[in-house]
């Protein structure tokens, strides 16, 4: 019996890192971008533009088993949203219409951004999505997008991704950022190679024969203020200046659960920003 498949649509950071946890589990990885030249060794490279209509001659022949969809706009307005995650979805579900190919699951990897609560309120995958701005807007019309298709599919909302190379967090303490600290203003994230983890978790768990829920949230164990993160990163950077104004880039103030996760069997590397921004720190991720 052949390895089993995964086909990754926007193999960037996180589908990077994705490939190389599949790859160590002995399975065949392909990994869709522009740039192929950037994918990890051992994946075998799809080039594609996901704006483009027409089929890649370097589609796999044959069917995946499973699809994940992780691609990111790289043009940051509502144009660049739909075409990223609307458009180039359904690029993806054309072409495997065309192919005659069913995949066991689709993965699409989606955003907390569709959540507006602001008030600190805890968040999981059955409180109301109803999002404020485009970006939420764009991938809710996404999610449905994927959902109405005849593929088993599920969907992965991660909250703020960090890691190395997704520093800026870091960088604004150093120059002295400053956020309110009443109301707390919470955040949730999870480091880069845990979205990675949550995702090769529940490929295996499904390709084991677990029921798979249509929806997870992707974050650590510990949402927490922002003003306690900060906090935190100034004693371990030693940074003693602030600067003189305060400045909050964010509006929205959540709490996210991974219950649902967790109940599968899965746990964060990283459980909390201490662990992460540790990690990043010393030069270990």
């Amino acid at each position: 019996m052949s390895a089993p498949s995964v086909l990754i649509v926007g193999c960037g950071d996180v589908g990077s890192r994705l490939a190389k946890q599949m790859l160590a589990c002995n399975w065949q990885v392909s990994g869709l971008r522009r740039s192929v030249d950037k994918l990890p060794a051992g994946v075998t490279p799809v080039a594609a533009d996901l704006l483009e209509a027409q089929c890649p001659v370097t589609w796999p022949v044959d069917t995946p088993d499973y699809v994940v969809y992780c691609s990111a706009a790289s043009q940051r307005d509502e144009a660049g949203y739909k075409a990223a995650y609307v458009e180039g979805l359904r690029h993806v579900l054309s072409w495997l219409v065309e192919r005659g190919q069913k995949p066991r699951r689709l993965l699409f990897v989606s955003s907390s951004g569709v959540y507006a609560q602001q008030d600190g309120e805890w968040i999981d995958e059955a409180s109301e999505a109803k999002p404020e701005n485009y970006r939420g807007r764009v991938m809710l019309d996404a999610e449905k997008l994927a959902l109405a298709s005849d593929l088993p599919t599920t969907i992965v909302r991660l909250t703020g991704i960090y890691g190395p190379g997704r520093v800026s967090t870091i960088e604004q303490v150093r120059q002295g950022y400053r956020v309110t600290e009443e109301p707390p203003l919470y955040a949730n994230r999870i480091h880069a190679e845990d979205a990675a983890g949550l995702l090769a978790f529940l490929i295996k768990a499904d390709d084991q024969g677990q029921a798979l829920e249509d929806c997870y949230i992707g974050v650590d164990d510990a949402p927490a203020p922002l003003a306690e993160v900060v906090a935190w990163l100034r004693q371990h950077m030693g940074v003693t200046e602030w600067s003189e104004q305060e400045r909050v880039r964010r509006t929205g103030s959540k709490r996210c659960s991974n219950a649902r996760a967790r109940a599968l069997g899965w746990a964060p590397q990283f459980p909390s920003y201490q662990e992460g921004y540790a990690a990043i720190l010393e030069g270990r991720t």
